[in-house]
C-alpha cells in the first residue's frame, strides 16, 4: 500500500499557531506530511531560509510525520520530487481564496495530477499571519498567543526587542 503524502507550502516568516494548526490537522489525515519553504517573490523576508526551517523543525518536533525542505523552484515539481499528490493550502477568510485560486488553476495546469485542498483555519486563528506578528513584535507587544516561545524569542532578537 502506498503512502499518502502531501506538501504544505508558504513563506512561514515566521510559523505562527494559525501555521502549526494546518499542519498538526494535516498530519492527522496524511501519512506524510512536507512542509516547504518557498521563496516568495514579492514578500520581503525577516528570516533567511535556514532560520524558518530551524523554526518550523522546533515547531513541529512532536510531528513524527512532517519533514521541513526549502525549495527555490515550481511547488509542481517539488511535489513529484517528494512523490506528493496533494498541495494543502490554508485559508484565514474569503479574501485570501482569490489568491489561491490563481495558484491552484495555474498548478493544475502545469500538472493536472496534483490535487489542492483548502483546509479553514480554526477561527481563533483566522485573524494571525506572519506579516501583522512581524509588526505588532517589532513594536514590542506582546504576541505570545500568535507564535510559539522559540519564534517569539527569535523575533525579539530579530527586532532587538
Amino acid at each position: 500500500m502506498s503512502k499518502t503524502r502531501a506538501v504544505i507550502p508558504g513563506s512561514f516568516d515566521p510559523i505562527t499557531y494559525g501555521h502549526l494548526d494546518i499542519i498538526e490537522r494535516s498530519a492527522d489525515r496524511f501519512d506524510e506530511i512536507h512542509v516547504c519553504v518557498l521563496k516568495n517573490s514579492s514578500k520581503g523576508g525577516t528570516f533567511d531560509s535556514e532560520e524558518r526551517i530551524d523554526l518550523i523543525k522546533d515547531s513541529v518536533q512532536h510531528l513524527s510525520n512532517v519533514e521541513v525542505h526549502h525549495f527555490n523552484g515550481l511547488l509542481v515539481d517539488f511535489c513529484d520530487q517528494v512523490g506528493a499528490k496533494t498541495i494543502i493550502r490554508g485559508l484565514r477568510a474569503v479574501s485570501d481564496f482569490e489568491y489561491e485560486l490563481r495558484l491552484t488553476s495555474m498548478n493544475k495546469k502545469l500538472n493536472s495530477d496534483i490535487e489542492t485542498m483548502y483546509m479553514m483555519t480554526s477561527t481563533k486563528y483566522s485573524f494571525i499571519s506572519s506579516s501583522i506578528v512581524k509588526e505588532v513584535a517589532a513594536y514590542k507587544a506582546d504576541i505570545s498567543a500568535f507564535v510559539p516561545p522559540h519564534v517569539e524569542k527569535a523575533l525579539k532578537d530579530k527586532f532587538d526587542v
